[in-house]
């Protein structure tokens, strides 16, 4: 018996083995009815079957190995990315996708290659089935996959704007103790709060914008002027706020204004903390070559710092 027409025949007892192996894939499958549990497999099991029996030359059969098996008209998709996408919204796994088709294709042939005793299978049967089976876990892996992503980008995306509101409340009770002038010490403890806050405004606005592009859209982008100097004095007094017991001292700033002969700046691509690594002197929009050469390599020496 050809592998097509076992798969029509006995599609009842192939989705029965079907079913009880995916109620052992837990938790997911704790409390799900025998239809969920079986999902797609039998419209899988359909397609396999036509591959199966529409004729194959060498030429497809190499296309189909390389990726580019024809695709059907007019469909949105197939019932292995359908498969997937219920997969990934009932909680399973991708090891736990894998292993449904793992199975899948361990039963039908162990049942057909006892059905086809004492004859031999056909072993054309055989490598087209493996070639059906590997094109819709192809098919469920690419799905399931796009389906994780935009959720987990959908959750950083609420999570960055739910974020917000909490670091604001944070900015303007420093901004409120600032204006009290309770002396010195808060003074300073709540211009630093105010600068960090705007700084971890700064890089939630770098993760939306990231989860902007995950979704197909687009960043928004301004260059304009950036003070290293200011930059590293506002990070350098961070880094002495969470190490009171330490030295920190800038030596490689100076270094490189040494090197310069004059203040250095970059160019930032619109976002506060993002920088490029543009560096030109104040007051002159060129740089000669011994400039660009000294810029681009400012730390190369023998000099040595006590601090970093």
């Amino acid at each position: 018996m050809r592998l097509a027409d076992f798969i029509l025949r006995d599609m009842e007892t192939i989705l029965g083995q079907w079913e009880a192996f995916a109620a052992t894939l837990l938790p997911a499958a704790v409390d799900m009815k025998s239809l969920a549990l079986r999902d797609h497999a039998q419209q899988i099991l359909q397609a396999v079957a036509m591959d199966l029996s529409m004729t194959q030359t060498r030429e497809a059969q190499i296309e189909k190995s390389l990726g580019c098996a024809p695709v059907l008209m007019g469909v949105s998709a197939t019932a292995a990315q359908l498969h997937a996408l219920l997969r990934a919204r009932g909680g399973f796994d991708i090891k736990q996708l894998v292993a449904e088709y793992r199975a899948l294709r361990a039963s039908v042939l162990r049942l057909w290659m006892d059905e086809c005793q004492p004859d031999p299978p056909h072993t054309d049967d055989v490598i087209r089935f493996n070639e059906a089976i590997d094109r819709a876990l192809t098919e469920s892996i690419g799905y399931f996959s796009s389906q994780v992503d935009q959720a987990r980008n959908l959750f950083l995306g609420m999570l960055g704007h739910d974020m917000r509101s909490p670091l604001q409340t944070i900015l303007m009770t420093a901004q409120h103790l600032t204006a009290l002038n309770a002396g010195d010490q808060v003074s300073v403890a709540a211009s630093r709060l105010i600068r960090s806050g705007a700084r971890m405004q700064a890089l939630l606005s770098d993760m939306l914008d990231f989860n902007r592009t995950r979704l197909g859209l687009r960043i928004g982008i301004s260059p304009t002027d950036v003070d290293l100097a200011k930059l590293f004095i506002d990070e350098l007094d961070q880094l002495r706020a969470a190490h009171p017991d330490r030295r920190v001292d800038l030596d490689r700033y100076r270094r490189l204004q040494r090197r310069l002969g004059r203040p250095p700046f970059a160019t930032a691509a619109r976002k506060p903390g993002v920088e490029c690594n543009q560096i030109r002197s104040a007051g002159h929009n060129s740089k000669s070559s011994n400039d660009r050469q000294r810029a681009n390599h400012p730390f190369r020496g023998q000099e040595s710092g006590t601090g970093h």
